[in-house]
């Protein structure tokens, strides 16, 4: 077996570094026309091909959130969860600059709220630029400090002959050469054989091909940070105009073949961005001195937070930069499913991955950090109906749960395009919340959704919010999340207490199928048990024991569906009923009757005194079963308090 160091490396001689004669550089680009790939090529062939997911098929939820389309799925972005569309949108502009229109000009700038994914998708994107190799000029061993692309080293008039016998298409020789280029080819009077090509990787870390420049102010930051500067520790030998005294450190000098980040572009000076216009229209840029224009075939990535881009936009001095950028919103993600997905994997890359968590923690924080973001169309929090709202946003389907539900197409079209734009759980929030959670207890490191709703509520009254947010909030809590959880742990506390909860709703099923049966076919029953005979009289009377706790109204086409698929599942199972919890609609049916029978729950589950041992045995039974189903038992003691509370609060 191999061992990770030796696998180890073999992943680093595979980066190896190869050096290449310039004819030996132009036979490979003959040979292999990824040889002089564009960044936005090599970042394409990066991110790999998609998955092509048709909605209509899956048969699930996804059907309805993608609302039966084709979804392209991309296996290097599968960890950014709900964000579909923004991915497909970043490749988009990846495969139009690829092919060279319009946007390989244009600055890739995304506008999301904080926390909703933008410096992530960054660092991703970064990380895919180190997968694929450049290719970079060199003079005697010396490779170009701009990590130019050796095409600059032929002139325009090279171009057809080129293009003829190597395959190179001719905008890729535009002549461009760096400073440092013109300086070595003009002191060897035209000659190449002094060049040659360095293969190399782009690197973050090094800064090869991958910068990141951040934002200063007006009087600790200049331009330098964009284009480089002269190195005062070489005019002692060069003069100040000479390219062999500049210092190319900056944004634009080290990503020539790579990718430039700017982070919260639109807090710099307005004088940083200058020189990105002339890099991303005409290819070049100047430096701080007379050194001469220096080639830039990179792509260029910011983002920034709404505030920043609307002070921005609103300048009327600042349209042609505007018009040169290609904005891609990055909302946050507004379905449960894939935002407990987040804090999931939160969760496992910490420690916190050994912890106790009990059911429905994590769900439940995702359930309101969705519900903070959703609004009503006028850009509030509104409580009514958001339930709903949510539901369907995470493709469930509720025609016959509530009637006044819209469908998904329509609360979009409500809300408008900058839904998801704004909110207050960010995924940072959560995460905090998800830390004070699980240490909130000090002498037992769990969560559960009792302690969430604490630290939720005390949260949001710390924040300070604004009275109507907060109002807003707190409401989230009191009014959805606390009696859908009531509704929750009641199912789970009643489940465990039923000693043989399975037999029994086994059981329930058997009768109930039965006795339809008859009714459906108006024919007399015979009890097995007591050889009593049922007329339908009678038989209605039984059913509706099991109808009315489920609030089931239409009770004849109710029992013919029941009927009809127990005869179907009969067929394909020997002639024997399915399981009770086959069919959802029957399972909630049976569960509702079971438990509107248990008049003896209270005293077993509660953690008081008990009055014998056979109750005793039963509560000890009973948090067993809750540990088993991922509880511990302090959780158990707390969760079953707060229910009994809420129960007789009433």
């Amino acid at each position: 077996m191999v061992s990770f160091l030796d696998r180890k490396k073999t992943a680093i001689n595979t980066k190896k570094e190869e050096h290449l004669t310039l004819a030996e550089y132009l036979q490979r680009c003959k040979d292999d026309p990824s040889t002089y790939d564009s960044a936005a090529q090599r970042m394409l062939k990066a991110i790999g091909e998609p998955v092509l997911f048709d909605s209509s098929k899956s048969g699930d939820r996804r059907a309805r959130i993608f609302m039966n389309r084709t979804v392209r799925i991309y296996p290097t972005f599968s960890e950014f969860y709900g964000m579909e569309d923004t991915i497909e949108r970043i490749v988009n502009y990846y495969t139009y600059a690829a092919q060279g229109l319009e946007e390989r000009k244009q600055i890739l700038y995304l506008l999301g709220p904080v926390g909703g994914g933008k410096s992530s998708l960054a660092e991703r994107l970064k990380k895919l630029m180190e997968k694929e190799p450049i290719y970079v000029l060199m003079h005697n061993k010396e490779h170009s400090p701009l990590f130019e692309s050796p095409l600059e080293l032929f002139t325009t008039e090279d171009a057809p002959e080129l293009e003829e016998e190597y395959g190179i298409p001719q905008r890729l020789v535009t002549g461009l050469l760096s400073p440092w280029g013109v300086k070595r080819k003009s002191l060897d009077g035209g000659d190449l054989s002094n060049f040659s090509v360095l293969k190399t990787w782009p690197d973050k870390l090094t800064q090869v091909g991958i910068m990141k420049v951040e934002p200063g102010d007006e009087n600790n930051q200049d331009i330098s940070t964009m284009i480089g500067k002269t190195d005062i520790r070489k005019l002692e030998k060069f003069s100040a105009n000479d390219p062999d005294s500049y210092s190319y450190s900056g944004g634009l000098n080290r990503t020539t073949q790579g990718l430039l980040e700017f982070v919260e572009m639109f807090k710099a000076p307005i004088k940083m961005l200058h020189p990105l216009l002339t890099a991303t229209q005409e290819g070049n840029y100047t430096g701080t001195e007379a050194v001469g224009a220096m080639p830039y075939r990179g792509m260029i990535l910011a983002h920034s937070n709404e505030a920043e881009w609307q002070t921005f936009r609103n300048d009327k001095n600042n349209e042609a930069f505007i018009d040169r950028i290609y904005l891609i919103q990055v909302p946050y993600c507004l379905r449960v499913t894939e935002e407990t997905l987040v804090y999931k994997k939160l969760l496992a890359t910490s420690e916190l991955s050994k912890a106790k968590c009990a059911p429905d923690t994590v769900e439940m924080l995702a359930r309101f950090a969705v519900l903070s973001k959703l609004d009503d169309g006028k850009g509030s929090i509104n409580t009514n109906g958001l339930f709903s709202k949510m539901r369907i946003y995470d493709g469930e389907t509720l025609k016959d749960v509530d009637p006044n539900a819209k469908s998904l197409l329509d609360y979009k079209k409500a809300a408008g395009v900058r839904e998801g734009m704004t909110g207050v759980a960010s995924p940072r929030f959560a995460f905090k919340i998800l830390s004070e959670v699980f240490n909130h207890d000090p002498l037992e490191i769990a969560g559960d959704p009792v302690h969430l709703m604490y630290v939720l509520e005390t949260a949001i009254r710390r924040a300070q919010f604004p009275e109507a947010t907060e109002k807003s909030l707190l409401n989230i809590i009191a009014s959805i999340l606390a009696p859908k959880y009531s509704e929750y742990i009641g199912d789970e506390i009643q489940k465990a207490y039923i000693e043989s909860y399975n037999d029994y709703g086994q059981n329930m099923f058997d009768h109930y199928v039965a006795w339809a049966d008859a009714w459906v076919e108006d024919i007399d029953y015979k009890d097995p048990d007591t050889g009593q005979m049922w007329n339908r009289d009678l038989l209605d009377k039984e059913l509706q024991k099991t109808e009315k706790p489920a609030g089931i109204t239409n009770a004849k086409d109710f029992r013919n569906e029941i009927v009809k698929f127990t005869l179907r599942a009969r067929a394909s199972n020997n002639g024997k009923n399915p399981a009770w919890t086959s069919y959802e609609k029957i399972r909630e049916v049976i569960e509702k009757r079971m438990f509107g029978q248990i008049e003896e729950l209270l005293p077993v589950i509660s953690f008081g005194s008990k009055k014998d041992g056979e109750v005793a045995k039963k509560h000890n039974e009973f948090v067993k079963r809750m540990t088993d189903k991922g509880y511990t038992e302090k959780q158990v003691r707390r969760l079953v308090d707060w229910y009994i509370r809420v129960r007789q609060s009433t």
